[in-house]
């Protein structure tokens, strides 16, 4: 693959991913703002409420009929969080012309209706329809809500909140109930104004269609995209671990209780981190994994994430209140062990070789590639997954061992049951 991201309008960009092995196209359009607690639900309900109707198509059965008359085609809108960067948008999935009958050719129709959804969504008066918003945010509050009953994601949630209290990092992706309360139909599309004039537009293909072809459809489609001063997209920071770590203990009713566990990482060395984390928590062969669930039956699921963009490790656990002491010490015995280089012959070997496939079959997806490019410009990465390998592959257990050494204990956080 020869992916290309150039600059086809100010402050927007196009990444061009070629393949010709799929029977479909996928357009993607994305809005990168900065996380911010003051924003983040509007921008969340934001392209929920732009995804219910064009001033051409002015409902959704309108707008499906036009996607029916693509062939099928599919637009789903998206809200994600990448690093300490809000992306919100659209992707679309339609055939590819080889499998058009009569030779129609579709990604031209397909960027139009993305420019659409975008710029010419169905307004009333200068304003959203109030319908439509108030349908909309009744959905966001809902799905903000719904976090707090995977009590597993509550308390990964929390944790992010205590230990990134101060930092963008520890804003939720959807925002706050009390913020999405507040927003209506005139403000949210002041917003939005703001929101299109000063964000900037990462666009993907992913496809058989030429790169010129593509960039030229896409200038047509988005060119009554208004352009203001841009608003600079801030690298997330990296901070130091407390010399005495935070313990955070609340109550729910639960009958499971759930320990999650925040480590700030100061190594540089991203390949290395990324294989302490699959050997500490990262996959089914770790040391959480196989010791302290499997082995010691401390934990009913025991697993770790890496943040590369924050330098924060973070452990997930399920376990009895009984057992809170015994499993503390059990995972942070066993990240000692990482630390010291102390695992079996088969245990490196078996972690690359995971992250190795996982990087491997990423082509084999176009919304998987979109979403790994769209992860490296919102945090200011070049990297591509055929680098990435490469870089893991030349990983020492010494270099291992050193970055290993570089992971403290940030904040615990507990959620038990009530008595």
């Amino acid at each position: 693959m020869h992916e290309t991201r150039t600059e086809i309008m100010p402050n927007v960009y196009l990444t061009y991913l070629p393949a010709g092995k799929f029977k479909t196209g996928l357009l993607s359009a994305q809005l990168l703002t900065p996380l911010r607690r003051e924003t983040a639900s509007a921008n969340a309900l934001l392209p929920a409420v732009l995804h219910r109707g064009t001033m051409r198509c002015p409902d959704m059965e309108q707008l499906s009929a036009a996607m029916d008359r693509l062939y099928g085609a599919q637009v789903d809108y998206t809200v994600r969080k990448k690093g300490e960067t809000q992306c919100i948008g659209f992707t679309a999935s339609f055939i590819d012309d080889a499998f058009v009958p009569g030779g129609e050719r579709l990604l031209e129709p397909a960027a139009e209706l993305l420019g659409e959804l975008l710029l010419d969504p169905v307004t009333r008066g200068g304003r959203f329809l109030s319908e439509y918003v108030e349908s909309e945010k009744s959905n966001l509050i809902d799905a903000i809500r719904a976090v707090r009953n995977d009590k597993r994601e509550w308390a990964d949630l929390r944790l992010l909140q205590e230990m990134c209290a101060d930092e963008p990092y520890g804003v939720r992706r959807l925002g706050d109930e009390e913020s999405a309360r507040k927003l209506h139909n005139r403000s949210l599309y002041q917003h939005s104004q703001k929101l299109m004039e000063s964000s900037r537009l990462e666009l993907f293909y992913c496809g058989s269609a030429g790169e010129q072809r593509v960039r030229d459809a896409l200038l047509e489609a988005f060119s009554t995209l208004p352009r203001g001063v841009a608003t600079e997209l801030e690298m997330p920071r990296t901070y130091a671990a407390p010399s005495q770590p935070r313990f955070v203990t609340e109550q729910m009713d639960v009958t499971q209780g759930k320990l999650a566990m925040g480590f700030r990482c100061a190594s540089r060395d991203v390949p290395a981190m990324i294989l302490v984390n699959l050997l500490f928590g990262g996959s089914s062969n770790s040391k959480l994994f196989l010791n302290v669930r499997e082995k010691l039956s401390l934990c009913y699921y025991a697993s770790s994430q890496y943040a590369r963009s924050k330098g924060i490790l973070t452990v997930s656990s399920g376990i009895e209140t009984r057992d809170y002491d015994r499993a503390l010490e059990e995972i942070l015995r066993q990240l000692k062990a990482v630390q010291d280089g102390d695992w079996e012959d088969w245990e490196l070997p078996g972690a690359r070789n995971t992250i190795l496939s996982s990087l491997r079959a990423m082509p084999d997806s176009q919304r998987a590639m979109e979403n790994w490019y769209l992860g490296q410009t919102a945090t200011g990465q070049e990297e591509t997954p055929e680098e990435l390998a490469l870089a893991l592959q030349a990983v020492t257990p010494e270099r291992i061992c050193a970055a290993a050494q570089t992971v403290q204990l940030d904040t615990v956080y507990f959620l038990k049951g009530k008595e």
